[in-house]
C-alpha cells in the first residue's frame, strides 16, 4: 500500500475537488496555480521579522497588545523550534501508523499559561466579510492537530490576525489596519478529514470532476 505526504492545502483541495486531489497526489496531474502576488509573501516575512524582536520580551506586539483576547498571553519563547515549525519543506509533521505523513508550517505560536495558541498571519486587499475567516477554518484545525498528535497541549481557539491596507502616506509608506479574529478549532473534524482523504487515496480515482480535471 502506498505511503501520501499532505499538507493542509492539500486537504483544502479535497474539499475542493476530489478528483483534483487524487490526481495531485497520485502526481498523474496537478492543477494549474493561479499567479500569487508576490506581496502576501513579502507581508508574512516581515510581519514575522517584527514578531521576533518581541519574542523573549514582557510585551506582545502592539497589534496584540491592547486586545483583550491576547490578555495573559506570551509569544512562543523557542526560535530555533518556531523556525522549524515556520519552515515550509520541514514544519510540524505526525506520522499515521501506515506510515502517512501529515504536515504544516505555521506562522507564529502564543503560549497562555501551559497551553498554545496558533496565529496565522493573512493579507486583504480589503474589509473582511462576514465569512472571510471560515476559509481557514480547515487550516487552523490541523495546526492544532499538528501539535497535539507531537504532545503539546492546545488552546480550542486559534487566531487569525489579518493585514488589510488602509492609505498611502505622504512619502510612500502604506498604513495598514490590523484585525485578529478568534476562531474555535475541532481536531475531532481533522481526525476525520484525514481518514477520508487516506481512505480516498487508497481507492480509484474518484469519477466527479471539476472545472479543473475534466477531461484528464
Amino acid at each position: 500500500m502506498p505511503q501520501f505526504k499532505l499538507s493542509p492545502s492539500k486537504l483544502n483541495l479535497m474539499k475542493e475537488c476530489q478528483r483534483c486531489f487524487w490526481l495531485e497526489v497520485h502526481k498523474v496531474w496537478k492543477r494549474p496555480n493561479g499567479i500569487f502576488p508576490s506581496i502576501a509573501s513579502g507581508i508574512d516575512r516581515i510581519a514575522k521579522e517584527h514578531f521576533d524582536k518581541f519574542r523573549g520580551g514582557d510585551f506582545l506586539p502592539p497589534e496584540l497588545y491592547e486586545n483583550k483576547e491576547c490578555k495573559g498571553m506570551k509569544l512562543f519563547p523557542d526560535k530555533d523550534k518556531l523556525n522549524i515549525w515556520r519552515n515550509n519543506f520541514k514544519g510540524i509533521s505526525w506520522s499515521d501508523k501506515k506510515g502517512n505523513v501529515l504536515c504544516g508550517a505555521v506562522d507564529d505560536i502564543l503560549v497562555k499559561g501551559k497551553k498554545l495558541v496558533v496565529l496565522d498571519y493573512k493579507t486583504r486587499g480589503y474589509d473582511l466579510k462576514e465569512d472571510t475567516a471560515e476559509h481557514y477554518r480547515l487550516q487552523l484545525n490541523l495546526y492544532n492537530f499538528l501539535l497535539r498528535q507531537n504532545g503539546y497541549e492546545t488552546e480550542d481557539y486559534a487566531f487569525l490576525l489579518f493585514y488589510i491596507p488602509k492609505a498611502v502616506l505622504r512619502y510612500g509608506e502604506i498604513l495598514f489596519d490590523t484585525k485578529l479574529v478568534k476562531m474555535k478549532i475541532n481536531t475531532k473534524q481533522s481526525g476525520e478529514i484525514w481518514n477520508k482523504a487516506i481512505k480516498l487515496l487508497n481507492s480509484d480515482c474518484p469519477k466527479q470532476s471539476c472545472e479543473w480535471c475534466e477531461g484528464r
